[in-house]
């Protein structure tokens, strides 16, 4: 059965609800006398109604406002955790065609993060991210973004490449490609794409 949910009539939960107080009003305000009120048998009678009623309301309110169970998305997207680049990651993978159609990790220092020996703590949570996005998403592609002035790099490896963007590239290259490595050994069929982001939000692919 369908409601109408124009002005004049309100949306079913609430038609119950107010269905409900009107006859606890009226069940208060009827003109019996207080002793019959508590009567036995009225009060069962009573009681059974409203209880009936009160079920209804239950049984109906998370129908009306169940939220959408989580779909299928294909990309699992890795990035680091530099506030500087996170409007600017949004955007690139909206430009995709991919708006709140991908799971993401954050790490600091992204595929460094992955890989850090200082922190191997990480590796391990990002592994088991990985897992559950499969699992549960079924994704079929990782898309790392590293990116250029990482702060990361320069608290883990005491380098900072910033002045340098061709060495910058080919440190980050190497442990992309590490991680790249790593994912297709675990995970043969998953596609992987390597990338860096400038500061300025370009974006460039990294051969692996």
């Amino acid at each position: 059965m369908e409601f109408p949910l124009s002005r004049d009539y309100p949306p079913p939960d609430r038609q119950i609800r107010e269905g409900f107080m009107r006859d606890l009003t009226t069940h208060r305000s009827a003109g019996h006398g207080h002793d019959c009120c508590h009567a036995p048998h009225n009060s069962r009678r009573g009681f059974l109604k409203l209880a009936t009623l009160g079920a209804g309301v239950t049984l109906l309110t998370p129908m009306l406002t169940r939220p959408a169970q989580a779909g299928g998305v294909d990309t699992l997207l890795l990035t680091c955790m530099d506030y500087r680049l996170m409007a600017r990651v949004a955007e690139y993978m909206d430009g995709r065609g991919l708006k709140e159609k991908y799971d993401h990790i954050v790490l600091a220092g992204a595929s460094l993060g992955a890989l850090n020996d200082k922190k191997p703590s990480w590796g391990e949570a990002f592994w088991d991210e990985v897992e559950i996005a499969r699992e549960l998403h079924h994704v079929k592609r990782l898309v790392v973004i590293d990116h250029r002035d990482c702060g990361a790099y320069k608290a883990f490896l005491n380098q900072d490449l910033a002045g340098d963007p061709k060495r910058e590239t080919e440190v980050h290259g190497q442990y992309l490609t590490k991680l790249k490595d790593m994912a297709k050994q675990r995970h043969p069929e998953l596609e992987v794409e390597l990338l860096m982001m400038g500061l300025d939000g370009k974006v460039e692919t990294l051969a692996a």
